[in-house]
């Protein structure tokens, strides 16, 4: 069977990671959580004190210390999916905080980091048979994939859906405060000079405010065998 790449752009909180896990699951292919990667590298800076609490970055030794960050992938089976790993250490669920996502979109803005993630990402996707999800995947990463989405939903059940998904964890957020960073990061996202969110030409817009995950799974399902991407 034809082995694609897959490509999945689009804003935050919008289902991007939950839409390419559940197809990487479907087809067999790897799943690689691109947003992950710059989360993990947000974290370290936090860790190593490079980022001041009010989202203040010292660029300048973030850029030394990119050459001591490893990241990867290890598959958990009871998930079903593979967890971030940052220098040999789980960090899937610190880099979910909230702190993190309000300072992710300025680190990955950084040219270097950009750089240095961009190349890993390739690397791990240069045998196809892969579902990647991030802001620049169907642009910059691989603009030559064979299906390219790009994800929206309305901004209202994006915040609800963001909300849910810190209740579920037991974590308190306000809605006030999903508003300010969903804004934020869209703003940051649209505006950053290194590779900044856009739609491909080729992407297929996947507004999903109105479906849930099997109906998104179902639909892109559909697409791939439509367009006779796997034969």
């Amino acid at each position: 069977m034809k082995r694609i790449t897959i490509a999945i752009d689009g804003y935050s909180s919008c289902g991007k990671s939950t839409l390419a896990k559940a197809l990487a699951i479907k087809l067999q292919y790897s799943f690689i959580d691109t947003g992950a990667m710059y989360r993990a590298v947000t974290l370290y800076l936090f860790e190593h004190k490079l980022i001041d609490t009010e989202g203040g970055i010292d660029e300048k030794n973030a850029i030394k210390a990119l050459s001591k960050i490893y990241l990867s992938f290890i598959y958990n089976p009871s998930l079903k999916y593979a967890e971030t790993y940052l220098n040999g250490e789980n960090v899937e669920k610190k880099i979910r905080d909230i702190i993190i996502s309000n300072s992710v979109s300025k680190v990955s803005a950084i040219k270097e980091v950009r750089t240095k993630l961009v190349s890993l990402q390739q690397k791990m996707g240069k045998e196809k048979g892969v579902v990647l999800d991030g802001r620049d995947i169907g642009t910059t990463v691989f603009p030559e994939a064979e299906l390219k989405l790009f994800m929206t939903a309305d901004e209202k059940i994006r915040i609800q859906r963001r909300l849910d998904e810190y209740t579920s964890k037991g974590e308190y957020i306000t809605e006030d405060e999903v508003r300010k960073n969903i804004s934020k990061r869209d703003y940051e996202d649209t505006h950053r000079k290194e590779s900044p969110l856009l739609k491909a030409n080729d992407a297929i817009i996947l507004d999903n405010s109105d479906l849930d995950k099997q109906q998104q799974l179902d639909y892109v399902m559909r697409l791939i065998n439509d367009l006779q991407l796997i034969k």
